[in-house]
């Protein structure tokens, strides 16, 4: 398992750059990142699609995503072939019609990324909304 934080760092800047493809709706780039067939598990269930699939959804979906900030990241390796991070994103999403009518949610994030064909793929990507309603009362 790599113990350098290069390979750390080298998830976290494709997890970064695929967001940023996203927001900017680079539809091409955000596939090449992508394994196939992937899976991703939402609020809306679960779903295994390939790259074709995930680019007909990135430019005809309803919603986009207009902005994101990282939190909390962790990174672990369970071999040296798949990396798995968890985070807290703050996102911003929108309308496809009306991207001024942004709204942020906060929610709970994971992807599992495995090298294949000699690059980093993303395989599986879960994203839970965070219910603030369990925290803990906080003590006056």
């Amino acid at each position: 398992m790599p113990t350098t934080t290069a390979p750390r760092q080298t998830l976290i800047d494709l997890e970064t750059q695929f967001w940023q493809a996203m927001v900017d709706e680079n539809v091409d780039a955000a596939t090449d990142l992508l394994a196939e067939p992937a899976i991703m598990v939402s609020s809306h269930g679960a779903l295994q699609f390939d790259r074709a699939m995930y680019g007909k959804m990135a430019k005809e979906g309803p919603m986009v995503v207009t902005s994101f900030e990282f939190s909390d990241m962790q990174v672990v390796f369970p071999t040296e072939a798949m990396g798995i991070l968890t985070y807290r994103v703050k996102q911003g999403v929108a309308p496809r019609s009306d991207k001024a009518k942004s709204i942020e949610q906060v929610m709970h994030d994971s992807s599992t990324w495995i090298q294949a064909e000699g690059r980093w793929q993303c395989v599986m990507h879960t994203e839970t909304p965070v219910d603030d309603s369990m925290k803990a009362p906080t003590k006056r």
